[in-house]
């Protein structure tokens, strides 16, 4: 590459190829932080229990997915919901236990369950 213009090529084409989830306008995301840390406070279980209470109520606008680490590791297990009307909203310290009443408060009815979410707590 010896100039601007292949640069902006290379760019473009580069653009062209990547693979970005846009999701739908009324979709909802909760992404489960499952590196490490996440797994050793106990991840695996929220997600399993996500996985169910979403296909046990057919909430077909929601996708329940996975990710490395958060950030947070203090606060693990953390989940994120993201809503088109909310945005995102962190849940901290979530357990098998509470998904439901999450999932309910949060998710069908539109009000986060504030208890649980990483404001809640302090360090």
């Amino acid at each position: 590459m010896k100039t601007i213009a292949e640069l902006k090529a290379i760019r473009e084409a580069a653009q062209g190829s990547k693979n970005i989830y846009e999701g739908t306008e009324k979709e909802i995301r909760i992404v489960v932080g499952m590196a490490t840390c996440g797994i050793a406070a106990g991840a695996r279980p929220v997600l399993n229990a996500l996985v169910d209470e979403v296909t046990r109520r057919k909430l077909n606008n929601v996708v329940v997915t996975q990710t490395g680490c958060i950030g947070i590791c203090q606060f693990e297990p953390v989940i994120e919901i993201t809503t088109p009307e909310l945005g995102k909203v962190t849940y901290v310290k979530v357990t098998a236990e509470k998904i439901p009443q999450i999932i309910t408060e949060h998710v069908v009815n539109g009000k986060p369950v504030e208890q649980y979410t990483i404001g809640a707590y302090k360090k």
